[in-house]
């Protein structure tokens, strides 16, 4: 029987409990990717706040990466010192941390390039920025990386039949697309030996002509044949807005659980969590190893420690979706408290 305030392995790390931090958006970065004061503050609270792993939010691989403001980035190496003094704060709650390695797009000078329109070359440029990254978060102290192939940004574009009309090795078959994925995953084993490497990917793009659940088991079945650790199930367009502890958690909980029944690794799975009673329940009864929350700890950053001791057994997040809309991404109740 699985405990939800129960050590447990993900890959070569153990957490104090099965619940962990799904990257969150702050958008609080200086443009170079530096960290500012109160990302510090953010990830000391939560650290504190008893979760049992931290995702880091969208970590790009890119200095040109200009998809949006705000990003934090491992794109170069004078950068190391900041995102050490980060892993170590967070380590001193004993807590692993986890640095989400993502690329909002790919840009060729000033110009953003689809999958289509990229030579060979400039997707194995691609891979060479992660595994760059993925050796400055080895250095940084990070204990694992996430490859964000999820939420339509650029890897989750290039796999995507919506989006990669590709007709080389690159595109196609549902193989093809994958195999700058696999490139991936095989040049941060290489760059970043010893770290935890996982994966996030939408169970379904939500879009015309993208993927859907058939495909995306297989996409993730090919990662975990290929020596992932583990795998964080998401979706396209997700935080949706009305979840209500006990009627309607866990919207990624069906295809997240007949994942888990089909490979060897962790599977974790995100998506409006709200209630220690629904979240257990689906520890049992299915193979889902962990679960991930963001907006609940945008709201409650100590709520794993008042869940484990019996202070709450609810979130007080109302998915109201506000925290969008201010500038670092916090709870807007909280001001008003």
């Amino acid at each position: 029987m699985k405990k939800l305030f129960e050590p447990a392995r993900l890959g070569n790390l153990t957490l104090k409990n099965r619940l962990v931090r799904s990257a969150t958006w702050e958008g609080l970065a200086q443009p170079d990717g530096g960290i500012k004061d109160e990302t510090y503050t953010i990830y000391r609270e939560l650290a504190e706040g008893g979760v049992g792993a931290i995702i880091t939010g969208f970590t790009s691989v890119a200095d040109n990466d200009h998809y949006f403001g705000g990003m934090m980035r491992l794109s170069r190496d004078d950068l190391i010192p900041q995102y050490r003094k980060l892993t170590e704060l967070i380590h001193q709650a004993g807590c692993p941390v986890i640095a989400q390695l993502a690329l909002g797009g790919f840009y060729r000078g000033n110009g953003l390039v689809e999958p289509d329109g990229m030579s060979v070359d400039e997707i194995q440029e691609v891979v060479g920025l992660f595994a760059d990254a993925a050796r400055r978060a080895k250095e940084a102290g990070f204990d694992g990386v996430q490859i964000h192939a999820a939420h339509f940004f650029f890897l989750s574009r290039f796999i995507s039949p919506a989006v990669n009309h590709r007709t080389d090795g690159y595109g196609g078959s549902t193989e093809k697309r994958i195999r700058i994925l696999l490139d991936i995953l095989k040049a941060v084993r290489h760059a970043g030996p010893g770290l935890h490497l996982t994966a996030k990917v939408n169970s379904n793009d939500f879009t015309q002509g993208g993927l859907e659940e058939l495909e995306s088991l297989a996409v993730c079945k090919a990662l975990a044949e290929a020596g992932i650790d583990s795998i964080e199930v998401s979706g396209n367009g997700t935080s949706v807005q009305g979840i209500r502890a006990g009627i309607n958690e866990g919207y990624f909980a069906e295809f997240a659980s007949g994942l888990a029944g089909q490979v060897d690794i962790p599977v974790i799975a995100v998506g409006g969590w709200r209630s220690v009673r629904c979240m257990e329940s689906v520890l049992n009864d299915t193979g889902i190893a962990f679960l991930s929350l963001s907006r609940p700890l945008v709201r409650e950053p100590d709520l794993p420690r008042k869940m484990q001791y019996g202070e709450s057994t609810v979130s007080q997040c109302v998915s109201c979706n506000a925290c969008y809309m201010t500038p670092s991404h916090r709870c807007i109740w909280l001001s008003v408290e």
